[in-house]
């Protein structure tokens, strides 16, 4: 059920420890759709993946919004292209920005406004808080448009109904469906 989709970019996700055990690891289903993609479970990183993060003849960019951001665009850089993504919690993606220099140093670019989560188990904690998976691959779609990588969210899509499958109805109308005002 995986695509195994290439991309010119390559994609690091970086995921918090705390997040590797969890039911729908979507970094976890985005690495596995990719055949250019890595996933590092690490709170700090390494001097070799600093070294490889730092590396000049690479164009790397970290995907974390915030006010030093630019928003993400299309374009062919100089160089090869490495996106980093962040995989955890809102307060633990900040604190692998936060003990990481290496990453605090990348640039920063953030995805458009108005996208909205199709992660129904969750409640965001903020307007267009996307899990991994739909952040990668929003990312991807704007990197490079000519290749359609929305299979990704076949797998997502599939975990989220089997768990409200599992759940039954009355407990996900009860804790997991917008009521009504």
């Amino acid at each position: 059920m995986l695509p195994h989709i290439t991309a010119c970019t390559r994609i690091l996700v970086v995921q918090h420890p705390d997040e590797r055990r969890h039911a729908l690891n979507t970094a976890r289903l985005l690495v596995a759709g990719l055949t250019n993609a890595e996933l590092l479970v690490a709170e700090t990183l390494s001097t070799q993946w600093c070294r490889r993060l730092a590396d000049p003849n690479w164009h790397t960019e970290l995907l974390f919004p915030g006010p030093a951001a630019s928003v993400l665009a299309a374009g062919a850089p100089q160089r090869p292209r490495q996106l980093v993504l962040l995989d955890g919690t809102w307060p633990k993606a900040r604190k692998l920005l936060h003990v990481n220099p290496v990453l605090q140093a990348l640039p920063r670019v953030a995805l458009p406004e108005g996208l909205q989560s199709r992660y129904r188990l969750r409640k965001a904690p903020m307007a267009g808080a996307l899990s991994t998976i739909e952040a990668g691959m929003h990312a991807l779609q704007i990197i490079e448009p000519q290749t359609d990588f929305s299979p990704l969210l076949a797998s997502f899509d599939a975990l989220i109904e089997s768990q409200i499958t599992a759940m039954g109805a009355e407990v996900y109308q009860r804790n997991h469906k917008p009521q009504p005002c």
